[in-house]
């Protein structure tokens, strides 16, 4: 099933529901308390998920009447992050700066990235640019996961994961670089764009083999799939959970493929205009444009 967070036409409150063909069910129309989708993430057990998934569309909203935002639009904690996780976009990496992105791809490459508030689709990227001059996109299949987790057997990650959404993960190359780290030029306002939606994990065959793409003014600029990840969701999960608490609601953007802007020969990074919809099969679309 397919979750979001949202917000009635010419209101104000938000609140969470059920994504069907024809709208959005409100958990609280089927007698479901919960008031934010990390509080039916924490709280909802198999009897409040199986109403959800046998509801129907009886008490939809219909789309017009509605706007969604990101699923999670205020995170319990900063996001987790993936580096250099698929073998092209290492190398695109490597090639824009050998210093910033040189690494052994033997072990995942873990980094965070803040993120107080999480837009959703269609909602605007502040372009910052009295910080930066080189803007930069990455679509990546993000994992929700449903329960605690620590010290996790591979063959038991499929347990704890809640759902997945879309993340882009934006970027400023310059503030990324000159600060020798990566959580400076991740984490300005605006930048974890999210959405559409949580995909719940029971509807996704496991491991994820999901096709993933990006259009940047209409343009296809990444193209790709989720079985190329480099490291796997099985072994991210069960590895950062090695002597570390990861809580339930965590999210982890898993990286991105081939087809950044730093990875251009002549690259042109993202002005105030430009329009960015990253797909991943089976998740939808997640469209923003610069501001």
């Amino acid at each position: 099933m397919k979750l979001v967070t949202f917000i009635r036409r010419g209101g104000s409150r938000e609140e969470v529901g059920l994504w069907v063909e024809v709208g959005v069910v409100p958990v609280r129309a089927l007698g479901l308390p919960y008031e934010s989708m990390n509080d039916l993430i924490l709280g909802a057990g198999p009897e409040d998920l199986a109403r959800l998934r046998d509801a129907g569309d009886a008490a939809a909203l219909p789309m017009d009447g509605v706007t969604l935002l990101a699923p999670i639009p205020r995170p319990l904690q900063d996001v987790l992050c993936l580096g250099l996780n698929y073998t092209e976009h290492a190398e695109e990496a490597f090639g824009y700066s050998s210093q910033a992105f040189s690494a052994d791809r033997a072990v995942p490459i873990f980094f965070s990235k803040r993120a107080s508030w999480c837009q959703g689709s269609g909602c605007p990227i502040p372009a910052h640019q009295d910080l930066t001059q080189r803007l930069d996109f990455e679509n990546e299949l993000a994992v929700i996961l449903g329960r605690d987790a620590v010290n996790v057997a591979e063959a038991d990650v499929p347990d704890y994961i809640f759902g997945y959404t879309i993340v882009n993960d934006v970027s400023a190359r310059d503030l990324q670089t000159s600060h020798r780290q990566w959580y400076f030029g991740k984490s300005l306002d605006g930048f974890t764009p999210m959405g559409p939606c949580i995909v719940t994990a029971d509807e996704i065959a496991w491991p994820p083999a999901l096709a993933i793409s990006t259009e940047v003014n209409g343009e296809l600029r990444q193209n790709s799939n989720t079985r190329m990840l480099i490291h796997g969701i099985a072994e991210i999960v069960s590895t950062l959970s090695r002597g570390m608490t990861l809580k339930a609601g965590t999210i982890i953007a898993t990286g991105t493929p081939k087809g950044v802007i730093m990875g251009m020969d002549d690259p042109h990074f993202l002005v105030p205009g430009d329009r960015i919809a990253c797909r991943i099969e089976g998740i939808g679309e997640l469209v923003n444009t610069v501001e």
